[in-house]
């Protein structure tokens, strides 16, 4: 995950500079952000029931602790940088496993160039796809490479040590993981994938405009270009998207990120009033912060997509060397998983 923007200003410069030139919606969606009252329609999901608390959905269920031995068993590869030897026994793990549960898994290969390195890299988006004849359909994703260097060391000795990043990712791999067991009976009438982005941690250096320097969200970017350019030749559309990313700490809570809030307000609404009906105490609707994410191409690329994150929450081990397994919990995990499936179940 990269980091968060506080002013409008700034985030406006930072898409432009960074992704090239794009429409945001007025900045007034965002601050005008009120809790007691109903977002506005954004288009994403006409006719869909208007009272989500009042639908009944089934409990899915979910082992939190073998989601936790997942996320284990892919912080033991070591480090997974995009194009490295760990990325692909990563890769070789999730693909048999998604492929075991049913999946249809495409591997979305492509290449990109560091401002900083010298050579472009190989890297590969997975989709692992439920109903996959469905035409409208619905998207969980996670990146799932691991930065090159805990940059927010203190100690810039630090930085090249092994840096294994459980929650900065590998939790969201995890946790689809475990999803896996459920998704073939899955009760839905739409199609589900499941989409693991590569290259959002390939950075090497941090210093520059606006504090970028490198480049964030190959995989991200490389996967909206692709949906945008097959636009009038692919059969399948995305209703929704949901990203998750720092959520899987023992107390996270998760406010309503902003820029979440600005491009796809009605699917944060109802997001969040599903975790509210399914009693998950980690989800407060109210004002967060904005953070530059994955689902700001899909966003651009006319998917509505939200950030599940709780940025604040897990500062203290972001890009740290002490992001470990051993900060993460699995009934955490659990209870985001529960809010997932029973949104998922309200999509028609």
């Amino acid at each position: 995950m990269s980091r968060t923007i506080r002013t409008a200003g700034m985030a406006m410069i930072f898409g432009a500079l960074v992704t090239g030139a794009f429409v945001w919606r007025p900045w007034a969606d965002a601050s005008a952000f009120d809790p007691d009252k109903p977002a506005k329609r954004d288009g994403f999901a006409a006719g869909r029931n208007e009272k989500p608390n009042e639908v009944a959905v089934k409990p899915i269920p979910f082992d939190a602790k073998r989601s936790m031995q997942y996320l284990k068993l892919l912080c033991d590869i070591g480090p997974r940088v995009s194009g490295s030897e760990g990325m692909a026994k990563q890769q070789e793990i999730v693909i048999k496993h998604f492929e075991e549960h049913g999946a249809k898994v495409v591997k979305q290969e492509f290449s990109a160039k560091q401002y900083s390195r010298k050579d472009r890299v190989a890297m590969v988006n997975l989709i692992a796809s439920w109903f996959p004849e469905r035409e409208k359909r619905v998207m969980l994703c996670s990146h799932y490479d691991t930065r090159p260097m805990a940059h927010e060391e203190p100690n810039r000795q630090n930085w090249g040590k092994p840096f294994l990043s459980a929650n900065d990712g590998t939790s969201g791999v995890a946790m689809f993981m475990e999803l896996a067991h459920q998704m073939k009976e899955f009760p839905t009438e739409i199609g589900i994938d499941f989409v693991l982005f590569d290259g959002e941690e390939y950075v090497f250096e941090t210093t520059g405009t606006f504090g970028g320097g490198d480049k964030f969200f190959f995989g991200s970017e490389h996967f909206a270009e692709t949906y945008t350019k097959t636009r009038t030749t692919r059969k399948y559309r995305y209703e929704a998207a949901v990203l998750f990313d720092l959520f899987a700490h023992p107390g996270a809570k998760f406010p309503v990120e902003m820029n979440s809030w600005q491009a796809a307000p009605e699917l944060a609404t109802q997001f969040w009033d599903i975790a509210k009906k399914v009693n998950a105490k980690s989800f407060v609707f109210e004002r967060g912060v904005e953070v530059q994410d994955d689902h700001l191409a899909l966003n651009r690329a006319g998917i509505p997509a939200i950030d599940v994150i709780d940025f604040e929450g897990y500062r203290k081990h972001w890009h740290k060397l002490s992001d470990l397994p051993e900060q993460c919990s699995g009934e955490q995990i659990a209870e985001v998983a529960g809010v997932t499936t029973a949104w998922l179940q309200l999509r028609k």
